[in-house]
């Protein structure tokens, strides 16, 4: 979903990818990087250090910081603020209740658009948000709302109404809007990702990798465990 997309292709573009040792913040590294008409400069942000198996030679720099601390996200960003041009918003953190991933993962955003926006002078021009199916289906890692989530049928379209639930996605949404029109934003509701990740727990990849071990240990045919409305769902 695209809204206000009106980028000025004269103006040297630097990208802040947040979330970047995710699976598709890496990913996006590299298209970054392989982007043959655009020379992209990329500064990475993720709260933990650079893992062993993530090139540094995709980033111009990495910055590790919390960006739930305000104060360790100015510092950390303050630097960088005046240059930055794209905000690739890779990043999440889960928590036992919808309404806390909407106050934490809203403070996280917030704080970097903050610092970025307030920049003397901001040159910030475009937020890419990527978000999910859970847009379509709800909370559903929510134990208080388990059984009672009444969610769209698939295939799930683009401009669907908003389910009335907590979600962390719509508030994100919201939040991007609110800095429209002086900035342009997209929001990417991607289903499965399969990629390369040694932290990320929804690696699909993962899953069908263990999955394969088991039948090979049992002597079992390796089967496809979903059905036609997999590609949907």
């Amino acid at each position: 979903m695209e809204q206000n997309q009106n980028l000025n292709s004269s103006n040297p573009s630097v990208a802040l990818i947040v979330g970047v040792t995710g699976m598709a913040g890496f990913s996006l590294a590299q298209a970054l990087n392989s982007h043959h008409s655009h020379t992209w400069k990329i500064h990475g942000v993720a709260r933990r250090p650079l893992p062993t198996w993530f090139p540094p030679s995709l980033l111009h720099n990495f910055i590790n910081f919390d960006a739930l601390n305000s104060t360790d996200t100015l510092a950390k960003l303050s630097p960088i603020s005046h240059e930055v041009t794209h905000v690739f918003w890779l990043a999440f953190q889960l928590y036992d209740t919808e309404e806390l991933n909407v106050a934490k993962n809203s403070a996280m955003l917030r704080n970097v658009l903050d610092v970025l926006t307030k920049a003397s002078p901001s040159h910030l021009r475009h937020v890419t948000l990527q978000t999910g199916t859970k847009h379509y289906m709800g909370p559903i890692f929510d134990p208080s709302l388990a059984g009672k989530l009444v969610h769209h049928k698939p295939p799930f379209v683009e401009d669907s109404s908003r389910l009335p639930y907590p979600n962390f996605y719509y508030a994100l949404e919201d939040l991007v809007a609110s800095y429209s029109p002086a900035l342009t934003f997209s929001v990417h509701r991607s289903s499965i990702i399969v990629g390369a990740s040694s932290r990320s727990v929804y690696n699909a990849l993962l899953s069908l990798a263990v999955y394969a071990a088991i039948c090979k240990h049992q002597k079992l045919p390796f089967h496809y465990p979903g059905n036609e409305m997999a590609h949907f769902t």
